[in-house]
């Protein structure tokens, strides 16, 4: 029986340079979409006097550090929108980005070499995901349904990288945990009743 030799009909390796050499930078991978070592820090949600309403670190930190941190970030971005400035703060050996929605600002910190616009885009999306499951979100929301406002984060951003991109399922397993702990209380009443 005869063998088969593959590698009589592929083209030399001469032959292929110039069609690598050619499309040798559509193999290089773009920064924009190098984001695995990268990651998001914290997520904190200020209102305008500088309360802290929602803060997620991604990055451990002692006690009195994260205070102090949030303390430090939540002042410069206050007195940052105050001055009409941009929305990209080099802090220390960090980026913080941040946009103001009515009165609560939305806060991602990221390394300097990170994309800004990728992070003030996951911002935009938390703040249209809740809108979506609160229907027109504002500052009692968050203070009220916290719990809430941390799951939907925890759905759309794990460890400090970007997992669901589509509102629809975050929204999705929102009310599904919703349901799940609705069935709860019920069981629980009707074990009350000695049912």
């Amino acid at each position: 029986s005869a063998s088969l030799d593959l590698a009589a009909d592929l083209p030399s390796s001469h032959h292929l340079a110039p069609l690598l050499a050619r499309h040798s930078t559509a193999l290089t991978p773009r920064p924009y979409l190098a984001t695995s070592t990268k990651m998001i820090e914290l997520i904190l949600l200020v209102n305008r006097q500088g309360k802290v309403r929602l803060a997620k670190w991604y990055k451990p930190e002692k006690r009195k550090d994260k205070l102090r941190i949030t303390r430090e970030i939540g002042s410069a971005v206050i007195k940052r929108e105050k001055q009409k400035l941009c929305n990209f703060l080099e802090w220390k050996d960090k980026l913080i980005v941040f946009k103001r929605y009515a009165s609560l600002f939305f806060v991602g910190v990221i390394e300097r070499t990170d994309n800004e616009l990728l992070m003030l885009e996951i911002i935009h999306h938390y703040v249209e995901t809740l809108d979506g499951y609160f229907g027109n979100v504002c500052e009692l929301d968050i203070i009220f349904n916290f719990h809430k406002a941390y799951f939907l984060l925890d759905e759309l951003i794990i460890a400090g990288q970007l997992q669901e991109t589509s509102k629809r399922k975050i929204i999705q397993a929102c009310h599904a945990q919703d349901l799940q702990m609705e069935e709860g209380k019920d069981g629980k009443k009707d074990d009350k009743k000695g049912i």
